[in-house]
């Protein structure tokens, strides 16, 4: 299935200054795939090596980190010819293997003609709790999130409505009634698939979505099976009970992460190492809180208070056992934890399209649900689940810092008036 960042590793590639490259991600959102189809698109060969279930494959790097020695080895092991900008070597769940993480600085320093591509799924788990030793400086660094909803636009045909959202977007210009209806129907069928590829593409396939719950509930099974195998015993349980009280922290009025949700008497000495752990594993998406609309928003951060979300919608709304015919139907403005599962769907989209989402608060008196740093600008972020789009909260934060542009985000078409543009929940992506 098309991704975006396929573009990215293109030019990666191509770079003069290039180093090895290592892509992060959660496990199954299609690193792995996309990986082996650019080696095919943009090599002669490809060099494919899984450290996780490939015992000899992490055995090779036991001894001299010499990149041509490894590289020799590589070929006797694979039976591929490496050669120098015509050969791709992919090194997946380099986090099994800390020795092939530290080879990459010499692949940088000696031998930056070949073509050295990582990924792992627990890489910043591996790198923050076991304390590998990771090649600072030496390494290109990429992400990959799950499909965002253009990109499960193209995966299921719909490429000309994808092009005429970002069209109608650039223009403020409203999209006729026929199509701003069709993609708000689309929308709400990615608020149960997600974009997990196996999910999208169950649905693509089947368009079953009994068949769509199974492939999330095998996703969310090789978590919890992470959750054992990758952190202490002592941990496991408690990354458990974070990831399972996310449903029930998203519930409440207010979204702010509580320890006490997890478990009565909960703190963050007891359940902040947890909560690390589920973030370095790119399960959740952490959104803290700022207290200052100025730039730079980072450096006005509330570390203590902060809110957590699924990396996945389609994820979150099985999880919460949320049935499926209300979150198709266009009816269902009234229910209260469709609010989360908008807020869920945003702040999973601005991730993917490289942004860190903020939440500002104002003395406890309005609150906006996200802001976000655009090069020079702040850009305050209102999110509504239906057509009501009354906004006291922007508001407030309009009089007070006097941004550029405002977003609200609803069901409502395009359009731009006094300053804040309107953005159907079906343009996220376009942000």
């Amino acid at each position: 299935m098309r991704r975006k960042i396929m573009s990215e590793l293109q030019r990666w590639s191509s770079k003069p200054n290039r180093m090895p490259l290592l892509l992060n991600g959660a496990r199954q959102v299609g690193k792995t795939y996309l990986l082996k189809k650019f080696g095919e698109a943009c090599y002669n060969h490809v060099a494919y090596f899984n450290l996780e279930n490939n015992q000899r494959a992490r055995s090779l790097f036991d001894g001299d980190l010499n990149p041509s020695v490894i590289v020799q080895n590589l070929e006797a092991l694979s039976l591929v010819r490496i050669v120098p900008t015509n050969t791709l070597i992919i090194l997946d769940e380099i986090q099994s293997c800390e020795r092939a993480l530290t080879s990459l600085k010499a692949f940088c320093e000696e031998a930056p003609e070949y073509h050295v591509v990582a990924a792992g799924s627990l890489l910043g788990v591996a790198v923050n709790r076991e304390h590998y030793s990771f090649p600072v400086g030496k390494v290109d660094e990429m992400s990959l999130w799950p499909m965002d909803f253009e990109e499960f636009l193209w995966a299921i045909g719909q490429d000309a409505l994808a092009a005429m959202i970002r069209e109608h977007f650039q223009s403020d210009e409203k999209l006729v009634n026929a199509m701003h209806d069709a993609a708000l129907e689309l929308y709400r069928q990615y608020l149960v698939v997600g974009g997990m590829p196996a999910a999208v593409r169950e649905f693509r396939d089947s368009r079953s979505y009994v068949q769509v719950a199974d492939a999330q509930q095998r996703i969310i099974n090789e978590y919890v099976a992470d959750m054992a195998k990758y952190a202490h015993p002592s941990t496991t349980v408690k990354i458990r009970a974070c990831y399972n009280s996310i449903p029930a922290q998203l519930a409440k009025e207010n979204r702010k992460f509580q320890y006490k949700v997890v478990q009565r008497g909960g703190s963050a000495t007891i359940f902040g190492e947890a909560i690390e752990w589920l973030k370095y594993a790119g399960a959740i998406i952490k959104c803290e809180k700022v207290e200052h609309g100025t730039l730079p928003i980072a450096a006005y951060t509330d570390l203590s208070d902060f809110k957590i979300y699924m990396s996945d919608v389609g994820l979150l709304t099985l999880k919460s056992g949320m049935p499926t015919a209300l979150l198709l139907s266009p009816l269902n403005e009234d229910n209260t934890f469709m609010g989360a599962v908008v807020e869920n769907y945003v702040a999973q989209t601005l991730v993917a399209s490289g942004h860190h989402p903020y939440y500002w608060r104002n003395d406890n008196t309005a609150e906006l649900d996200f802001i976000i740093q655009n090069e020079t600008r702040v850009l305050p972020i209102e999110v509504k689940k239906g057509r009501n789009t009354r906004a006291k909260s922007l508001s407030v934060f309009v009089a007070k810092y006097k941004p550029e542009l405002a977003l609200r985000i609803s069901l409502k078409n395009f359009g731009c008036e006094n300053g804040i543009k309107s953005v159907p929940l079906y343009s996220v992506h376009c942000i």
